[in-house]
């Protein structure tokens, strides 16, 4: 039996001011042709479907038209809530969507909705249990929970598993020990932490909500991460969908499809001169997501606006010199009677910007210096 691990599409996001949608759209038709290629049984998708809980019209309806050309297919679909989503819309209907092979986690109440499919192999059950927190748990369960991880733990205890079974979970949390990158959301002091011991029972477990592809404690504890880089850390990163093949109980092989952008997400660094040089961008994409750093002493004025004519996705612009290499303090320049104005303000922009005026800076001061001292007089 095949599956296809996905998580975290994060449909109807916003990086910078710039809609992702038509990235999204584009990376969804791409898994799309994987799935009538491969014919995977069912789609493992492990929480943060959508970016927010209330999400945009067009993001709805870009899950719309997924789910329906996977059921057109006979694809199945497993399905759990995120903590970017909401519960409950997630849910919605769920009763009605299982007679085409779409199945979503309920809202936590104590249980956790199972799927049993079959092969030659024997049975194969699918556990759909949504992001939880402490409270919730307590709450259904009543039992005590003053973190993740025994909320988690707890959770798992109360469901049922048929140990020759080959047993899935679906699940959106974070485990102790995997990487994570800047655009997921961080719990401070390790709160959010679950053990991979919890997961003893399992043969594999699909997870979300870490943005990296990996595999946590053992190789089927896996994060697939994003099919799309959502944040500059993620840059060097390989998105694709992990292709999870069972067996016999005991036998799982593990492999991935690499999946291609639309637009890329790069870093660039180096003077405005080296940036905009076409011999240095000609035959790359200029439509990619671009941050760029300067290695410029002076600022360009307009920089953003200017990098944008050759790199009209550029989101970042930053700059790393002398100046914003020492982080300085400006304190109350000393024997302020005994100064000139110049002497002041050289001292100001020293310390400003960790080097010296150049003459050409020094003139321009000393001409408006002039001219300030001459409206002076005119009053």
């Amino acid at each position: 039996m095949i599956f296809f691990h996905l998580s975290d599409l994060h449909l109807g996001k916003r990086l910078n001011e710039f809609s992702l949608l038509e990235d999204q759209k584009y990376i969804l038709n791409q898994i799309l042709e994987s799935a009538y290629r491969e014919r995977p049984d069912g789609v493992l998708l492990a929480g943060d479907i959508y970016d927010k809980p209330v999400p945009p019209i067009e993001a709805v309806q870009m899950f719309d038209a997924f789910l329906t050309a996977l059921v057109e297919r006979g694809i199945r679909v497993f399905a759990v809530s995120g903590n970017h989503d909401s519960a409950e819309r997630i849910a919605f209907g769920a009763r009605l969507m299982q007679g085409q092979g779409v199945y979503f986690s309920s809202v936590y109440d104590g249980t956790v909705r199972q799927v049993t499919l079959s092969d030659r192999y024997g049975d194969v059950t699918v556990s759909l249990l949504p992001f939880i927190r402490p409270i919730q748990v307590r709450h259904a369960l009543e039992e005590e929970a003053a973190n993740v991880q025994e909320a988690v733990a707890a959770a798992i205890r109360h469901i049922p598993l048929e140990p020759s079974a080959r047993n899935i979970l679906v699940a959106h949390q974070f485990v102790t020990g995997a990487m994570r990158c800047d655009s997921e959301e961080v719990t401070v002091g390790g709160l959010d932490n679950v053990d991979a011991s919890v997961f003893d029972g399992f043969d594999y477990v699909a997870l979300g909500h870490i943005h990296g592809p990996q595999s946590v404690g053992r190789d089927t504890v896996r994060y697939c991460g994003t099919p799309l880089k959502y944040s500059f850390s993620e840059a060097d990163q390989e998105k694709s969908v992990t292709v999870v093949e069972l067996s016999e109980k005991g036998t799982i092989q593990l492999r991935t499809i690499p999946l291609i952008p639309l637009r890329d997400m790069r870093r660039l660094r180096g003077t405005y001169e080296e940036l905009t040089l076409r011999s240095n961008y000609e035959g790359t994409n200029t439509e990619d997501y671009i941050q760029v750093t300067l290695t410029d002493e002076e600022d360009v004025p307009d920089g953003m606006q200017k990098l944008r004519v050759i790199y009209p996705n550029l989101m970042r612009l930053e700059y790393d010199n002398r100046r914003t290499r020492t982080d300085q303090t400006v304190e109350a320049a000393q024997d302020v009677p005994r100064r000139t104005e110049m002497e002041l303000f050289e001292e100001f922009y020293e310390l400003q910007n960790n080097q010296i005026m150049n003459e050409e800076q020094r003139e321009l001061v000393r001409k408006l210096l002039t001219e300030l001292k001459e409206g002076e007089g005119a009053v």
